[in-house]
């Protein structure tokens, strides 16, 4: 039977971060050699730790098959995955003690476990508020969430949260230019992952994961985000949540390898003042047994838009628990003033 635990990442719109429950930080800096920059992760994690969890999630998600036929992925890898990535996981590698191989699957394996839910709200002044959980299908996950604070000539260049030994990011922002966070998209046969990588090795698509790091590092601004993350080919479907810092910027895309399926906007002057999106395509119905999206959305009017702000919102989660074993950790959100976010305790 598959355990769920679930983190809970609330990024909103304007100043600093909180956590209920503190993650260790991980400093990951940019201008140093990819094999270098993982280097705090020794100082974060056990390596016994990260080795036994990395062999629950590998046998749990791999097929025994795909693990042993590896080597010639691992052999070539600079040729097969982008190199600055391919560099990254083999310093990875080497600090935490691990086989190459193991942290090369780990991270595909860590590319279909996105099952949350992320809401992009405005209130009545035109402040955009993004939030979202995390529901990991392995208990063991939860010891290997961490922050990330990503710095570029001396300076925090973006942020996220992530998983040890995972060189992409589903959550993530760009201090006082756009949050994104990735929901995986169950339309897609997600059982058939290892499909999905064999693409990602040969015809040299964008895991998921991968395009949200790399649009926190490159994109300007919140337009030229959206741009991105609409438009990359990818290796399989999935949903990006982007909120922005102006009035209006904050829009779910829904995407299949090739482009976008949908994309929908905050309409406020209309009443889409929010949007909800789970792991199911917002115009076909929820499931039964697990209906997180209209749960959500019933708790989002009661509060309404004149009410919304950042605690409202982490009350939406940690209140009614969006899967039946939720249970949300913290929050974190973005700022448009000058200075840094901050950071303070959830009590």
């Amino acid at each position: 039977m598959m355990v769920w635990s679930s983190t809970l990442l609330v990024l909103l719109g304007f100043s600093g971060s909180l956590w209920a429950q503190q993650l260790p930080t991980v400093l990951v800096n940019l201008d140093l050699s990819p094999e270098q920059r993982w280097e705090h992760l020794q100082h974060a994690f056990d390596t016994d730790l990260m080795k036994k969890a990395a062999q629950i999630l590998i046998s749990s998600q791999v097929p025994n098959w795909f693990h042993k036929a590896t080597s010639p992925i691992v052999m070539f890898l600079e040729k097969h995955i982008p190199q600055l990535y391919s560099r990254e996981i083999r310093g990875i590698a080497s600090t935490m003690k691990m086989k190459l191989a193991d942290v090369v699957i780990l991270n595909f394996a860590y590319e279909f476990t996105a099952y949350c839910t992320s809401i992009v709200a405005q209130d009545k002044n035109g402040n955009i508020y993004h939030g979202r959980n995390f529901d990991f299908p392995h208990s063991v996950l939860r010891n290997l969430t961490m922050n990330v604070v990503f710095f570029k000539n001396g300076e925090p260049a973006y942020f996220g949260t992530s998983l040890a030994g995972y060189v992409g990011l589903w959550t993530g922002m760009s201090p006082y230019k756009f949050t994104v966070s990735g929901n995986q998209r169950e339309t897609q046969v997600w059982s058939n992952w290892w499909k999905n990588v064999v693409s990602a090795v040969f015809v040299h698509r964008f895991p998921v994961s991968w395009l949200i790091r790399v649009t926190l590092e490159e994109a300007k601004d919140f337009e030229d985000a959206v741009t991105r993350l609409s438009t990359t080919p990818l290796i399989t479907g999935v949903y990006y949540i982007v909120g922005g810092v102006r009035a209006g910027e904050g829009v779910v895309i829904t995407r299949d390898r090739k482009g976008p399926a949908d994309i929908r906007p905050l309409d406020p002057l209309n009443g889409g003042w929010y949007r909800v999106q789970t792991n199911v395509d917002h115009w076909l119905p929820p499931p039964k047994k697990l209906n997180r999206r209209d749960v959500v959305m019933k708790k989002l009017d009661a509060v309404g838009q004149k009410r919304i702000c950042k605690d409202k919102l982490y009350q939406n989660y940690n209140l009614h628990n969006t899967h039946e074993r939720s249970n949300p950790q913290g929050v974190h959100y973005n700022s448009q003033r000058e200075g840094l976010p901050e950071e303070d305790q959830v009590k």
